[in-house]
């Protein structure tokens, strides 16, 4: 008898094991969704990603804009830092009542893209482009220095304004000297000038009239006194002036007004600058000196550039200075005459704008306001 059996085939598979001659089932695919992100995955990775690089970004990375605000108030009559703003030493003063508060602007540098959008959300900053205020290649210490420079002249045109109106004399210093010009090395910034070209010199205007009609290489002479020195007269011969439109011989010297009294007018600030605080400072030298309140336990603020003649020029940043002021507690505004319609556009509600052209228009609008006649008002407030 023959043994029956089934026949099978033995065969190795590529791995070397053996398997039986009958077909093996399908291996079913390897479940991937875990391992393998989808079209949708990625899609939300990369905005993620995305998301967090513009976040970073926008919190790190600077714009070429400055964000301009409201900015702290100063009363004038007051004191800042625990020291009077401003201190008469050697002269009688009076007492003074109320404030007369000056205004600024902030001016935040170095801002980021979501500190600049987040300033201007808010409704109480704007964006400027960075190089209306600094200019290129000036370092912010450049800046800063200007600034300060022209707050100091500011404190000094208020002085003589106020005191100039107050009836008391000036007299005429040399600001500058042009190195290599006729007055280098004659004159030192600070000298008094007293004749130039026989002409005798009671303000600085009298310095330009004095050269009136002369040509370069005409000369002329000085008379000058250096401080706690006899006067000295000087022969110049006069120079070819570097302005092409001007004929008359250069002498080279910036001359200055500057207060002619025996007293001491103090004006101390820190970390302001500009050239807009002069109508509030000249404002409170006069009050000082005279007797009476000039705003009598009112809140009077404002804002002005001043000359040495007492006009009051027209200023930037009104739109700001309006709201710092009222919600300091001003209820009135002294405001530059051709800055009227922005600050009419802006004021806070309870803010009266009172419009002034020169420092004594507006003591005459104090002196109106506390005897409760009509004041000249900027349209609209």
């Amino acid at each position: 008898m023959s043994e029956s059996r089934d026949e099978t085939t033995a065969q190795k598979t590529p791995a070397g094991t053996v398997t039986s001659g009958r077909k093996a089932p399908a291996a079913e695919p390897e479940d991937t969704d875990d391992r393998r992100l989808s079209r949708r995955g990625w899609t939300v990775l990369l905005s993620g990603v995305l998301v967090a690089v513009f976040a970073v970004l926008g919190a790190v990375v600077q714009v070429p804009y400055v964000a301009l605000g409201p900015g702290p108030t100063y009363d004038t009559l007051g004191s800042a830092d625990g020291s009077p703003v401003i201190r008469i030493k050697g002269q009688q003063t009076f007492p003074t009542g109320g404030q007369l508060r000056m205004t600024t602007v902030s001016l935040t540098d170095e801002v980021t893209l979501f500190g600049a959008l987040g300033l201007w959300v808010s409704g109480r900053y704007a964006l400027a482009p960075r190089e209306e205020y600094f200019k290129p290649g000036e370092t912010d210490e450049q800046v800063k220095q200007q600034n300060v420079q022209q707050f100091q002249d500011s404190q000094s045109n208020a002085e003589v304004a106020a005191l100039r109106r107050l009836g008391y004399p000036v007299k005429v210093l040399a600001k500058e000297v042009v190195s290599g010009s006729p007055a280098d090395h004659v004159l030192e910034p600070g000298d008094r000038l007293l004749v130039v070209n026989g002409k005798k010199i009671t303000q600085e205007e009298d310095v330009r009239a004095a050269l009136a009609g002369t040509r370069p290489g005409e000369t002329i002479s000085l008379t000058f006194q250096h401080e706690g020195q006899p006067e000295r007269t000087q022969t110049l011969t006069l120079a070819q002036n570097p302005e092409p439109s001007r004929t008359e011989g250069f002498i080279g010297l910036q001359p200055i007004d500057r207060a002619d009294v025996p007293f001491d007018v103090d004006i101390t600030l820190q970390e302001v600058g500009g050239p807009s605080a002069g109508l509030m400072f000249a404002l409170a030298i006069v009050d000082q000196l005279t007797p009476g309140e000039m705003v009598a336990g009112e809140h009077i603020a404002g804002t002005g550039q001043i000359t040495q003649k007492g006009t009051v020029e027209a200023i930037g940043g009104i739109s700001f200075k309006v709201v710092a002021a009222r919600e300091a507690g001003a209820t009135v505004f002294l405001v530059p005459e051709r800055n009227c319609a922005e600050a009419a556009s802006a004021a806070p509600d309870g803010l009266k704008l009172i419009k002034v052209a020169d420092l004594g228009g507006a003591i005459t609008a104090l002196e109106d306001l506390k005897a409760g006649r009509p004041t000249p008002t900027c349209s609209g407030s």
